[in-house]
């Protein structure tokens, strides 16, 4: 394995996990243990049984949890403190076998991606969430499962193609980030009673 597809995979493992931690942890394993995808020596932990199990059942939870409405945002906020952990765990374990020093530094960037993933997904479903009907959180919450696996397929595939595209969404999630903030702090002043405005994200 070449030290791009490494840095596809670390990278795309980091940002996938800010926004669906178990179906990663579990669909990596599962395709890693039936020999469809190659994980580097660190994440071989991923193919034994007792975490595909574990995170197979997480990964169901998720799938149900994350399309209630309201409920997801309280699970995406309990998550801050799971996602962007594991996201550099799982960057630092791609590069166990390199060098301890890259091992680092790889943790402390996958720790940076899943932050964005994690927070651009948690302030969409926060605005998303202001509508009372359940439909757009259903659409999203969809749309976010479709998005990692094409993420999976391209970071082993199409490693140079996927880097791209991740510098291309951290940029936008730059961007958006803020507005996100702006949004929530709103909709908190209107709930206080404080404003009389509709949130808005410009």
């Amino acid at each position: 394995m070449d030290l791009v597809h490494q840095i596809a995979i670390g990278a795309g493992l980091a940002w996938a996990s800010g926004i669906r931690l178990y179906a990663v942890l579990f669909l990596a394993g599962l395709l890693a243990h039936f020999g469809v995808i190659q994980l580097p020596s660190g994440l071989h932990l991923l193919m034994h049984p007792l975490v595909l199990t574990v995170s197979g059942l997480m990964f169901m939870l998720e799938f149900f949890a994350d399309k209630i409405p309201g409920f997801d945002s309280v699970w995406d906020a309990i998550h801050t403190f799971i996602r962007i952990p594991a996201g550099a765990v799982l960057a630092a374990a791609t590069f166990s076998d390199v060098d301890p020093a890259l091992m680092l530094a790889a943790g402390l960037v996958g720790g940076t991606i899943a932050s964005g993933s994690h927070f651009t997904k948690a302030g969409s479903r926060a605005v998303i969430n202001t509508s009372p009907e359940p439909f757009s959180n259903w659409a999203a919450s969809f749309s976010e499962e479709a998005v990692v696996l094409g993420g999976l397929w391209a970071m082993f595939l199409h490693p140079v193609a996927f880097l791209v595209l991740l510098v291309l969404f951290l940029c936008f999630a730059a961007w958006l980030l803020p507005k996100f903030w702006r949004g929530i702090k709103l909709l908190a002043q209107r709930i206080r009673g404080g404003e009389t405005a509709a949130p808005r994200l410009d």
